[in-house]
This record gives structure tokens, sequence and C-alpha cells, in this order.
């Protein structure tokens, strides 16, 4: 189960570094968190939230319980991201399946670590 582990870590750590990193300024994200009715400032906070939560769930491959603080961290965010899709703008859950399946995969970290 420690190979499952690191595997996900690594397919999290990269996932979460650049969708981390497009919340700074890509067009995209920019619309999709004005879409959301969320602010400018809270596109940077989720940004750097995902940016450190890779940096910290990458550093659990070497140092295991960083394993688990990111994979918390990113279980938290995708909990809260799926919500702003169902509930806050009413997306269909087809909208909503990428925060899903990031969140079961962080959750599956937090077992495993």
């Amino acid at each position: 189960m420690h190979i499952l582990s690191i595997v996900l870590q690594i397919i999290l750590g990269i996932g979460f570094l650049l969708f981390g990193f497009m919340k700074f300024g890509s067009k995209q994200m920019v619309d999709e968190f004005k879409r959301y009715r969320l602010s400018p400032g809270m596109r940077i906070f989720t940004g750097l939230v995902e940016v450190l939560s890779a940096a910290i769930i990458i550093i659990g491959i070497w140092v295991s319980p960083y394993a688990l603080i990111g994979a918390i961290l990113m279980a938290i965010t995708m909990f809260v991201a799926a919500l702003v899709h169902l509930v806050r703008v009413k997306d269909p859950v087809a909208k909503a399946m990428m925060p899903i399946l990031l969140f079961i995969l962080a959750v599956i970290v937090i077992i495993l670590n």
C-alpha cells in the first residue's frame, strides 16, 4: 500500500501544482472565479493553498507525516470546491467531478498514511 500512496501523492502533487499556478492569472480561472462569485483575493488564496499543499504532499514522499498534512489540506480544498460547484453555482454533478475525484484521492492518501 505504500507504493499506492506514493503514486497518488505524485499525481496529486503535480495536479495541484498545475491547477494552483493556473489560479494566479490564467484567463480561464479568472473567468471561473467570477462565475463562482468569488473575489480575486479568494482565487489567489486558493492558488496558494493548492501550491503549498502540493509541495507538502510531495515532501511527504520522503517524510511521511507531511503526506498526511498535504492530503488533509487537499481534501478540505476539494470538498469546498465541490460545494461551490454544487451548492453555490448549482452546477450539474458532472462539472463537480474533478474536485470530487481529487477529494477521494486525497482521502485515500489520508487513510494510507
